[in-house]
């Protein structure tokens, strides 16, 4: 069994030293995925389905803007689209990805360093619009529903931009407050919407089938646009618009850790039964939501006048709601209303907890954002403040939106198709498989569809583009930003000794028993030679140690696992160092756990700007400089201990 040392408390492990701090992490660390106990896949089903089906709150309608008399059409384009591209390709997902973390974590292990990372960091710009976009456009939506019921229209018209702030509000203290048992409340929100929904498709087929004139208008309507084949052609042209009736892929990977697989999972390299299970639910959920999209989209095209539907409209942002009042009367409609808020709302819920889920797996780790980020209620009071920042500059407008949501949606599924085809293509050059060479060449023929969209999506509404840009220019400065400030931390994760030799020998160099000595090289030529430049200047009474960092392939990580090699060599040690990120970090915390009499350090006297983005870069650098002040802000962190500590010199190389 490896040997391991005690770590050294660092900034921000501890508990809160104030009130406030100590009410920031009651909440506890966020990174993580739900605390709850495995549920068969047709419970968590609902999970993932609260963000999936309760598009169906403003999909229809933001088709019919979009699309118009061929919005049937372009929306059996979309549902094509969903079984033969985004559903496989997210079945892929699963299979690769069956801890929940989907495929950005797939283009992170395909891609190392700072290529990888920065790919990543625009993919969390990606899904923050799209997780954001999801929040404030649900709640906007949930207030169009509200203040256009017509019980409540005469006391609350033109109120959307409070109402939505007030959800978002409320959504904020449930999260605040801690947000626990999400299937059973998704199965509560989800099973009655959805059932309420096929009532009113229902009953609206029993309409256009009583007046048979509305399928020859709308046939009329389709004639004067062309022909089928310019029909079809129009179709996947306004498809794009449509792309937001693909969400709810995402987390329906990232809520794959709750779906039960079977017993014998636990004694197999990967859960078979989890993933099959998966699969189920994967496919369940794009089954059943096509069928209602293509419903949706025939009925509210034939059944609803385009005055109704263009925005300010009375089915604007709520057409499927409009036909219940319609068709059902008014006390069904309300009862609709009160389902769809209630879905919309969850919706919002859902996105905060894979942003919670999300934010705190990557940007920490990195580096790249401050040390509260990984606890859910500091986190979630920024996410709060950027929602209503979002829903005010969009003033609460639901079909504004849109844009930026498939936007975001379409970047994430469009990732997703990349890491499919390029995992099946490394796999089947290793494996010799030619399945999975045929399956790469058809994922990045679907990866081509998802680009081709995002790419006219952005041509024709650029506002969600720019967004999303904002957005990752956000994640970017305040990463950077925050990998400048955590720099001068410790950065060491965990200190284990290569062997039984080194984990005898250590407790020889603990306690102000010997002179810490860093080197460049750890061959004995140099080491006498340092040694011969100290006496010479200085007088020495302790052993040297001679410490020697060997950094990793990869020094784009923020933190690492030090290995420590220990041998002596006459009254000397020297010290082999592997695994770190960063020289002057590892040297630094070493000095910290030995507690040496002093340390010697080099001077390079080359350029200090190059120098700085050499250390930042890869972890070298000006090391002596670095770790004075790498010490001096731990030391200012832990006061009281200053007749004790190492005395530190300075050397010209």
């Amino acid at each position: 069994m490896t040997k391991t040392l005690p770590l050294l408390p660092v900034p921000g492990s501890g508990s809160g030293k104030t009130p406030l701090g100590r009410w920031f992490k009651a909440g506890g660390p966020g990174g993580e995925h739900h605390a709850e106990k495995a549920q068969p896949w047709y419970a968590v089903l609902w999970l993932t389905g609260v963000d999936y089906f309760s598009t169906l709150g403003y999909q229809p309608g933001i088709a019919l803007l979009a699309a118009g008399a061929i919005s049937p059409l372009a929306t059996l384009m979309l549902v094509i689209v969903t079984l033969v591209g985004a559903l496989p390709v997210y079945i892929q997902v699963a299979k690769r990805s069956y801890i929940g973390q989907g495929s950005i974590a797939m283009l992170e292990n395909l891609l190392s360093g700072w290529s990888g990372k920065l790919l990543v960091l625009v993919l969390i710009g990606f899904a923050s619009t799209s997780f954001i976009i999801t929040m404030t456009l649900s709640a906007s939506d949930a207030a169009e529903h509200i203040v256009k019921n017509p019980l409540l229209e005469p006391y609350l018209e033109g109120f959307n931009l409070p109402l939505t702030l007030l959800l978002l509000a409320l959504l904020a203290v449930v999260f605040l407050m801690g947000f626990s048992e999400a299937v059973g409340l998704a199965v509560a929100v989800g099973v009655p919407y959805i059932l309420l929904n096929i009532v009113v498709l229902g009953r609206c087929l029993m309409e256009i089938a009583a007046r048979p004139e509305l399928i020859g208008r709308w046939q009329g309507n389709l004639l004067a646009l062309g022909d089928w084949t310019g029909l079809v052609l129009l179709a996947a042209l306004a498809f794009p618009k449509l792309a937001l009736g693909l969400s709810g892929f995402e987390t329906g990977v990232s809520v794959i850790p709750l779906v039960k697989g079977d017993p014998e999972d636990r004694n197999k390299p990967a859960p078979e039964g989890r993933i099959r299970n998966a699969r189920y639910l994967l496919t369940s959920a794009a089954v059943l939501m096509s069928g209602l999209l293509i419903s949706s989209s025939f009925v509210t095209t034939l059944l609803i006048e385009p005055a109704a539907y263009r925005t300010g409209g009375p089915a604007a942002g709520r057409s499927l709601a409009y036909l219940a009042h319609e068709y059902l009367g008014e006390l069904f409609g309300s009862i609709y209303d009160v389902s769809t808020i209630a879905i919309l709302w969850f919706a919002g819920a859902s996105a905060m907890v894979g942003l919670l889920n999300l934010i705190p797996r990557y940007l920490p780790r990195y580096g790249m954002a401050p040390s509260w980020v990984s606890y859910n209620r500091p986190l979630v009071l920024v996410l709060f403040a950027i929602n209503a920042l979002v829903t005010w500059l969009f003033n609460a407008n639901v079909e504004a939106q849109g844009g930026a949501y498939a936007t975001g949606v379409l970047a994430l599924i469009l990732s997703a198709a990349v890491a499919v085809a390029l995992s099946l293509g490394r796999e089947g050059q290793l494996y010799r498989r030619t399945r999975d060479r045929l399956l790469s060449i058809y994922f990045w023929l679907v990866a081509a569809i998802f680009a081709y969209a995002l790419w006219d999506n952005n041509i024709e509404r650029p506002d969600g583009v720019i967004i999303a840009s904002l957005f990752i220019a956000f994640v970017l400065a305040v990463g950077l930003w925050t990998r400048l400030r955590r720099a001068t931390e410790l950065r060491v994760e965990q200190v284990a000794f290569a062997d039984d030799l080194s984990a005898e020998l250590w407790p020889k160099l603990v306690g102000k028993k010997v002179c810490l000595v860093p080197l460049i090289s750890n061959a004995p030529t140099p080491r006498e030679r340092k040694a011969t430049q100290i006496r010479t200047y200085y007088t020495i009474r302790n052993p040297f140690a001679f410490l020697h960092v060997n950094l990793r392939d990869d020094c784009s990580d923020f933190t690492s696992g030090l290995r420590l090699q220990i041998r002596q060599e006459g009254e000397n040690f020297t010290i082999e160092v592997f695994g770190a990120v960063a020289i002057a970090n590892a040297i630094a915390y070493l000095s910290e756990l030995m507690d040496p009499v002093s340390i010697f350090l080099g001077l390079t006297r080359k350029n200090m700007t190059e120098q700085s983005l050499n250390y930042i870069l890869t972890g070298q650098g000006e090391t002596g400089l670095m770790v004075y002040q790498i010490l001096v802000r731990y030391w200012e962190w832990t006061p009281g201990e200053e007749d004790v500590r190492p005395l530190i010199f300075l050397l010209s190389e």
